[in-house]
């Protein structure tokens, strides 16, 4: 039982942290200093989905999982959890190294108009 439990965390940890990744820069738009752990977390999460890599946290999932007898997933986290969540069954598979790589420039220029943002609204209370 402990180990399903701490696979759960893992679970919540890693999905907050893929959240936290997508959206964390709106949140700097409120408070600035928030970027200093953003950016590194979006560096991160951008380098994971662009060089097709993958994140400490599945594979630790997964052992917590094996090790208190459940089943493991050979796909990705994203593929995993989120894709379900996501799209709807019709487009539902694997995601193709072309969709990984749009999804990782979408990340990062999405959050380089967040930034864009936060950076403007700096200048604007700079200049007050």
């Amino acid at each position: 039982m402990p180990y399903r439990l701490l696979a759960d965390a893992v679970l919540v940890l890693h999905l907050a942290f893929v959240a936290f990744v997508v959206v964390g820069g709106l949140a700097a738009l409120r408070w600035p200093r928030l970027a200093w752990l953003h950016l590194p977390a979006l560096a991160w999460g951008a380098w994971v989905v662009l060089a097709g890599e993958v994140c400490p946290l599945t594979p630790l999932e997964n052992a917590l999982r094996e090790a208190a007898g459940g089943g493991v997933y050979r796909d990705s986290f994203i593929e995993h959890y989120l894709i379900a969540i996501i799209y709807p069954p019709a487009v539902q598979g694997p995601l193709g190294r072309g969709v990984q790589i749009g999804l990782g420039v979408a990340l990062v220029a999405f959050n380089a108009l967040v930034y864009g943002a936060v950076w403007r609204r700096s200048r604007r209370r700079a200049n007050l």
